[in-house]
């Protein structure tokens, strides 16, 4: 196996297991406060929070993420599989079950445009 092999999967690994603690740290958090959100949640907090304070920078999990984005498909096979399981719910009940996938969706977007926005106004104000 080659230097270079070697050193993409050690530094891939690492990145990995990065995003996989601070997950986990969220996990944490969220049982021991008992918060009714969710510990990823948590961690994608924990997360723009190191990237908006310069502890963490993008560019040192751009490979960990630029993997699990591509492999995102085979968290959804599951559910895309129970889907077949409940297709009368979905005739009944489908157009309810749309309207809530878009409404989530399209405040999802809008929270992490906000979001994002805020931390590029705190990262100027920072800079400034």
């Amino acid at each position: 196996m080659k230097a270079s092999t070697v050193k993409y999967f050690s530094r891939l690994l690492a990145e990995l297991a990065v995003l996989l603690a601070l997950y986990l740290l969220g996990c944490q958090i969220a049982a021991w406060l008992a918060w009714p959100i969710p510990g990823g949640v948590i961690g994608m907090a924990l997360l723009l929070l190191g990237f908006a304070f310069g502890w963490i920078k993008p560019a040192a999990l751009q490979m960990g993420a630029g993997l699990l984005m591509a492999e995102m498909l085979l968290f959804f096979i599951p559910a895309l599989m129970s889907l077949l399981d409940y297709g009368a719910l979905l005739r009944d009940d489908g157009w309810r079950i749309l309207l809530v996938i878009a409404a989530s969706t399209l405040m999802v977007m809008l929270v992490t445009a906000f979001t994002v926005e805020l931390a590029v106004r705190l990262r100027r104000s920072h800079e400034a």
